[in-house]
């Protein structure tokens, strides 16, 4: 089986790993939060087309391998995934919305998206194992 997939006129393999945090890095990304965070990003990475690769949430930032179509850009799919998951934490758990917490604003505007080569074995090792290593430390 080849590593590349097929569109009607592309042959592609586009991954990308990419880290976002919460607005001022709040430690609130676990349990039903977390839960909820997973089934969501697993949503809406579906609907554009777009498949998880590995994902781990941890509680003050998400890891997301993610293989997607070259028509998607990885903006775009932050913005969805970003917007639409915020939208979906604030309606299950609207004490988030008080102080002092965010008020409207769940994530930090900003995210870290690196391209994933012929390393890409290695890049799901460290997604998937980072928490413990980062206990363990």
């Amino acid at each position: 089986m080849s590593r590349f997939k097929r569109l009607s006129h592309v042959i592609w393999c586009c991954k990308y790993h990419i880290v976002w945090v919460p607005k001022d890095r709040f430690r609130i990304l676990k349990g039903p939060v977390a839960e909820e965070l997973y089934k969501t990003i697993h949503v809406y990475c579906g609907r554009m087309g777009c498949e998880v690769v590995e994902l781990n949430i941890q509680e003050d930032h998400v890891h997301l391998l993610v293989s997607m179509p070259p028509k998607e850009s990885v903006s775009k799919l932050l913005g969805t995934i970003k917007g639409k998951t915020a939208i979906q934490i604030f309606r299950q758990f609207p004490h988030l919305k008080q102080k002092p917490y965010w008020g409207n604003h769940f994530w930090a505007r900003g995210y870290c998206v690196d391209t994933v080569g012929l390393d890409e074995e290695h890049i799901r090792k460290y997604v998937k194992y980072q928490e413990k290593e980062e206990k363990r430390q």
